[in-house]
């Protein structure tokens, strides 16, 4: 058996070395470093994936929420609303833009923002929606949308761990997840369902204003060299990340399904086990879908009751398999995003989740023999 990792990135460039070897010396030779061909063709690819009219790209996921914000007018004293139980990254940047974060808990089956909660706390200062697509999960975007389109609010799809995840609406049409609200924002960090060799990010939007405004203000705010338009910031995707990404695009929904397959293996040998909740599906799934990418698993993230979690981890660690606590502290108990408005008794979910979630190994290149080993050791310390 092959050493258990988290995310197995050397196994998968192995796969495609010569793909990317190839897109990166090209840029090499040319020294097109920024806003190079590659950048443009994996834009125009990646538009055509998605079914957007525009992908912005940028340097990074945290930037391209920020920029998102940016581009939408917001201004210091507006309130933004998301989830409780994300990665800090989703607050941060509303509060580096002196936005006002209203946090919101959690759903347990789909850990995803809970709409009955979230709109109790619309006021009059509300100007934003933030949905997370945690994990891999795409959040109730139809409720969502209907909640925003009734208050007039926009909404930003925090996309960093579901890029090429697909949302199916009662009507039956489908789209890809980051491209339902007003702005999509994602990230293009190694360890994503698809991602490059250092940082990188990209909005997506098909409102033709937005894009624009967005397009200056990634590059200082200029559409012509010196000439700052709009308040921006310095924020591009270098085209040697943008090769990788070109290269490895192809492979995304191969990837995906990889990662359904393997969740699908977790959650058979996981079944029937009193003290552990495997994941629940949303979008009008009752298990993992062999014709769509429902929910594409860039974690498979288990509940461990009875206050277990934290001996498993141990057990885990002690047997050298990875495991990763996403996320251990909520938000609103985060030193850098108290308020004295929050109460514990808003948030009892992802109050919980806290204390009970641990992921395993999740990437395209996991093996039965891995899972099954796993799995095996998982069981055999909650008997």
């Amino acid at each position: 058996m092959k050493k258990i990792q988290m995310v197995d990135l050397q196994s998968q460039y192995k796969k495609i070395k010569g793909e990317v070897d190839n897109a990166v010396l090209n840029v090499m030779d040319d020294a097109t470093f920024i806003n190079g061909p590659k950048v443009k063709s994996f834009q125009k690819k990646l538009e055509e994936y998605l079914n957007i009219k525009h992908v912005i790209p940028c340097a990074n996921g945290t930037d391209a929420l920020q920029i998102a914000m940016m581009g939408l007018n917001l201004m210091p004293g507006d309130e933004v609303i998301t989830t409780n139980f994300t990665f800090a990254a989703t607050v941060e940047v509303i509060a580096l833009l002196r936005l006002t974060p209203v946090l919101v808990d959690v759903e347990l089956e789909t850990f995803n923002i809970d709409c009955d909660k979230l709109e109790k706390v619309i006021n009059n200062r509300t100007k934003a929606i933030v949905p997370v697509h945690l994990f891999g999960q795409p959040a109730n975007m139809e409720k969502i949308m209907s909640i925003a389109k009734k208050h007039k609010l926009f909404v930003i799809e925090d996309n960093a761990q579901a890029i090429g995840a697909s949302y199916k609406f009662k009507s039956g049409l489908t789209m890809k997840t980051g491209t339902i609200g007003d702005i999509g924002a994602t990230s293009f960090f190694p360890s994503k369902n698809l991602g490059c060799f250092g940082d990188g990010g990209a909005l997506f939007t098909n409102n033709d204003d937005l894009a624009h405004k967005i397009r200056g203000i990634v590059n200082h705010g200029m559409y012509k060299r010196y000439h700052h338009d709009v308040v921006g910031v310095n924020s591009r995707l270098d085209s040697v990340q943008a090769a990788v990404l070109d290269a490895k695009l192809p492979h995304l929904n191969s990837y995906n399904k990889s990662r359904q397959n393997a969740a699908k293996k977790y959650t058979e040998s996981l079944q029937g086990l009193d003290e552990i909740i495997t994941p629940k599906f949303a979008n009008g799934c009752l298990e993992i879908c062999d014709n769509c990418h429902c929910h594409v698993f860039h974690q498979y993230t288990i509940r461990i009751l009875n206050n277990k979690r934290d001996d498993l981890a141990k057990h885990l660690s002690d047997l050298q398999i990875p495991h990763g606590i996403y996320y251990p502290i909520p938000l609103h108990k985060q030193s850098a995003y108290f308020s004295k408005n929050y109460k514990d008794d808003d948030f009892p979910n992802t109050i919980l989740l806290c204390d009970q979630v641990i992921s395993l190994p999740m990437h395209s290149e996991l093996e039965d023999d891995q899972i099954n080993f796993i799995c095996e050791k998982i069981k055999s310390f909650l008997k």
